[in-house]
């Protein structure tokens, strides 16, 4: 099978989130089974930087969206890559979506339409001597590529969407549709229009032949108005075509036997060494050296995430006889609470503002336990990379975090399957039960090396993921027919 991949960032090229890692993990997985896979990706600064020697000039466009606009094939890491190199959308200081101060690029509906319709082109065929038997989009950035299909020269062509967090849409006003390229007539409940605007997730939602998410959890909580985001009506007259599968990561990149970022390499049966990264992560963050448990937490610092009720919490956690060291950025008001909380706990809180690959790296092979109390998680990540590295994750029950986490409830625990700990709703309270029963775990050497090994065996790589993916595609293709 041939795919055309749309994706908006992918690792290890540019990243603000997980989608990046699927996009780059994924079409590395599916090789296994016979799945030829070229990403289109746009041509920020950092892809940009890293074009060089074998690099194929595939596509000429002189008026995409009003720009003149390359496609450019290129091999990176394994990556058969598509890259739109059109200077006046994307070769901007900041980040993908956001200049420097953190505001939105003005025109990301233009940016991200025409990333789209070029995909569309693409699909079309008019890079001559290749064209796809499927196209998969990722997330709003990519949403208007089976529109452009649909509302142009190859509705035939087998399309999917898939949604790494429903709650980033792509919504913009409805002025902005005769400057996108698709007919008046699209503007309709049953194409783009959304709320009187234009949704870009919305119109991919509606015109893609097939949707999934990121975990079998998240495809059933997007029925609902609690987790659809307005857009679970349309979901639930799709339902038969939606479907989800679990995210996996990149076990090469993300191995503790081998991993660069480690003061030292360790495995399931040598454990014991984890403790010279631990005091490598308290080192990093100015903690005290002890034998408590130490937690920590690498995530946007956002409600979403439930890092208001870890604020709450964080005098409490230190009452406890624990440590709590925090890489991330978000929301100005939570690092100032937890800022605060560092201030007010020297040696025992530590937070490191912003966003560090391989210290993120570090923190998972030093860390006793990960908190995610993630008051919605499509699927997440963090708590696959907690289990690979024997950082035992705590998490909510939601999202993907419910399809990886086995909850150390005293069954799982007499049959030894406990991987982590789960807990219901994200509240003071129901967070605080958790963290001081995984703090008992801990203080039960035994119980917690079991569940520190079997998490380390989870399956957690993306080969069956990738063989669920390419049964899908194989299933759409069939359908062609």
């Amino acid at each position: 099978m041939q795919v055309l991949a749309v994706a908006s960032e992918l690792y290890p090229l540019v990243k603000t989130g997980g989608l990046a890692d699927v996009a780059g993990a994924l079409p590395l997985a599916l090789k296994h089974y016979r799945v030829s896979t070229k990403t289109l990706i746009p041509g920020y600064p950092a892809v940009m930087a890293k074009l060089r020697g074998d690099t194929t000039q595939r596509l000429h466009f002189d008026n995409l969206l009003g720009v003149s606009a390359d496609i450019i094939e290129t091999h990176i890491d394994g990556l058969d890559l598509l890259v739109l190199d059109a200077p006046e959308l994307f070769n901007r200081p900041g980040g993908p979506y956001a200049d420097a101060t953190g505001a939105d690029h003005a025109d990301n509906w233009r940016r991200f339409a025409a990333l789209s319709l070029a995909a569309a082109r693409i699909a079309a065929g008019e890079m001559e001597d290749w064209q796809p038997d499927l196209v998969h989009v990722h997330d709003w950035q990519a949403g208007l590529v089976p529109a452009y299909m649909r509302y142009g020269d190859t509705p035939e062509l087998p399309s999917l969407i898939t949604i790494h967090n429903i709650a980033f849409q792509g919504r913009f006003d409805a002025s902005v549709l005769p400057h996108i390229g698709l007919p008046a007539h699209a503007y309709d409940i049953d194409g783009v229009e959304f709320y009187g605007g234009v949704g870009y997730l919305k119109a991919g939602l509606q015109t893609a032949w097939a949707i999934n998410t990121v975990s079998p959890t998240y495809a059933e909580e997007i029925l609902t108005p609690e987790f659809g985001m307005g857009l679970e009506g349309l979901l639930t007259t799709r339902a038969e075509h939606l479907s989800g599968i679990v995210n996996g990561i990149d076990t090469d990149v993300w191995d503790p036997r081998s991993d660069a970022a480690l003061t030292t390499h360790y495995s399931a049966a040598t454990l014991k060494t984890r403790v010279v990264n631990k005091r490598g992560v308290e080192a990093r963050f100015d903690l005290d050296e002890d034998d408590g448990p130490l937690f920590c937490v690498v995530s946007r610092l956002t409600m979403q995430k439930g890092m208001d009720v870890l604020a709450e919490l964080a005098d409490d956690i230190v009452a406890m006889g624990a440590r709590l060291a925090i890489l991330g950025s978000g929301d100005p008001w939570l690092e100032s609470e937890l800022l605060a909380a560092a201030i007010r706990h020297p040696g025992r809180i530590g937070i490191n503002r912003g966003y560090d690959e391989p210290l993120s790296h570090l923190m998972q092979a030093g860390s006793d336990a990960i908190l995610i109390p993630s008051r919605f998680e499509p699927c997440g990540l963090t708590q696959l990379y907690g289990l690979r590295y024997g950082c035992v994750p705590v998490v909510s029950r939601t999202g993907g975090l419910n399809d990886t986490v086995i909850d150390a409830n005293p069954a799982a625990i007499s049959a030894g399957a406990a991987t982590g700990v789960s807990f219901n709703a994200v509240t003071t309270d129901n967070l605080r039960r958790a963290i001081r029963r995984t703090v008992g775990l801990y203080q039960s050497p035994k119980i917690w090396s079991v569940m520190q090994k079997q998490g380390m065996k989870s399956d957690v790589s993306w080969d069956k993921s990738a063989g669920l993916y390419a049964d899908l595609y194989a299933q759409l293709i069939a359908n062609k027919g």
